[in-house]
């Protein structure tokens, strides 16, 4: 398994704009599909978004949809996760995960895939007032 690191988690106020980067150690994201998923405390993991490094489609869940936006850096070695107009129940640890599926596969599709890779430690994310 690839080896991500998460970090950019913090405290903010409703409202509050956060962005967590997704780091990739020793590789670059080429082909690749990368995800985030978040856990709340009590709560199951959740898929939050997804990018497909080869076309750069993109998916996201519900709730997060126009106040999040996933993206890759011009050296691929970083996926971020902007996060805009955070609400409480944005409060959750965030992780991501990364797999080599090549183009092809929809960013949906990659987020069930990926659902089964092991995690990092992931970063906190506390909104609250």
């Amino acid at each position: 398994d690839v080896q991500l690191v998460e970090s950019g988690g913090g405290s903010v106020l409703p409202g509050g704009s956060l962005k967590l980067a997704c780091e990739a150690s020793g590789f670059t994201f080429d082909d690749y599909s990368v995800a985030w998923y978040r856990q709340a405390p009590g709560k199951e993991r959740e898929g939050v978004s997804c990018v497909v490094e080869s076309d750069g489609s993109t998916y996201y869940t519900g709730s997060v949809k126009g106040r999040f936006t996933i993206s890759i850096n011009g050296a691929k070695n970083t996926v971020f996760l902007q996060m805009d107009n955070l609400q409480p129940e944005d409060t959750a640890t965030y992780y991501c995960a990364g797999g080599y599926y090549g183009p092809g596969i929809t960013p949906d599709q990659a987020m069930l895939t990926l659902r089964s890779k092991p995690l990092g430690q992931g970063t906190q994310v506390v909104v609250s007032s």
